[in-house]
């Protein structure tokens, strides 16, 4: 009888142990696809900028963010933790990394996060380029009204 009972106990152990291993190899695959992550993470970092938009590199281990006043900020993930910054309006330079999807980000404020980031579309990256750039428009901002000219009396 006793050593059914071990046999049991120790199924159980070995039981939890691989659910706990599966749960950490998880954690670390999702990097930060999960843009709720993001959203608290940059909240956290900084709690006064308001969040217009986020893209997600497509291995997730990056994002970059669209603020209200026309900065953008960057999140990358190291290991435990995550690298925050805000990035002003010309402090950064894009160019195209050469596959279409991709950007060669140089950030003149903090190099140490220079690299190049592949997103899932090319209109993902024309669009974070933007972001970098400071020219972004979105396709729902509205757009100058033309003048008419005044009648002659």
């Amino acid at each position: 009888m006793g050593i059914i009972v071990w046999c049991i106990l120790f199924a159980i152990v070995v039981f939890f142990a691989f659910f706990a291993t599966r749960m950490a190899s998880q954690n670390k695959e999702d990097g930060l696809h999960d843009t709720g992550l993001a959203i608290l993470e940059f909240g956290r970092a900084f709690p006064t900028e308001a969040i217009r938009q986020l893209q997600t590199t497509a291995n997730g281990q990056a994002v970059f963010v669209r603020l209200h006043d026309d900065k953008a900020g960057f999140m990358r993930s190291l290991r435990n933790h995550f690298a925050v910054h805000l990035i002003e309006s010309g402090r950064a330079r894009a160019k195209d990394s050469g596959t279409g999807r991709g950007l060669t980000v140089e950030f003149l404020d903090a190099p140490h996060h220079n690299g190049t980031f592949e997103f899932a579309t090319p209109a993902e990256a024309a669009e974070v380029s933007l972001w970098l750039l400071g020219n972004y428009v979105a396709s729902d901002d509205p757009k100058p009204s033309a003048t008419k000219p005044a009648a002659k009396a």
